[in-house]
């Protein structure tokens, strides 16, 4: 079983930037999201909460956000690199219209969902699922699984065998959590 966590909003996201590899903080929303999150993951797990791992992206916001999620589930967290967020390379940081002045004609043709991946210099999306399918496959017990936007989609899509366009159109919110069992992913809010 994996319970898989989105950190909480930050300045970028209200901002339009793409963060990638880079940072910003959570917001005064994100750490109120954060902490009734790490409430309703408390009770979900209540009295089985010493059997699961905490495993995190090593990026700021994840950091910030499993820091705030222990609070409420008093367990060590483990950096985990695999759950990090996508990069789209010299792109992480900037917003559309930014990347549409510096890289003219690079995003024609894409659609919301699959403009990450027409970076020059980021990772492709081959790349991002043979990661999230190597940390999927060595998961041995219970997971709480902190990660980020782009990266959760893919995770839920490969654990639930979706295609790569039905991954990339999942919903990414932050005021919730995947529960992942048995081929299932449910929403708890």
């Amino acid at each position: 079983m994996i319970y898989l966590l989105r950190h909480g909003e930050t300045a970028w996201n209200i901002a339009g930037r793409f963060q990638g590899r880079k940072d910003s903080p959570l917001t005064q929303r994100g750490i109120e999201q954060t902490d009734q999150v790490g409430k309703r993951l408390a009770r979900e797990i209540h009295g089985r909460e010493k059997t699961f791992e905490i495993q995190v992206s090593p990026l700021g916001r994840a950091l910030e956000t499993a820091a705030r999620i222990t609070r409420s589930i008093p367990l060590p967290t483990k950096e985990e690199p695999r759950l990090m967020e996508v990069t789209v390379g010299a792109w992480d940081g900037m917003t559309h219209f930014e990347i549409d002045m510096e890289y003219p004609e690079a995003l024609v043709g894409a659609n919301p969902f699959d403009w990450f991946f027409r970076s020059p210099d980021g990772e492709t999306f081959d790349d991002v699922c043979l990661r999230v399918t190597e940390w999927l496959l060595d998961i041995s017990g219970p997971t709480i699984a902190i990660s980020h936007g782009l990266t959760g989609r893919i995770i839920r899509g490969i654990y639930l065998g979706l295609s790569r366009r039905e991954m990339l159109e999942l919903p990414v919110p932050q005021d919730g959590f995947y529960r992942l069992d048995r081929g299932v992913a449910d929403f708890i809010e």
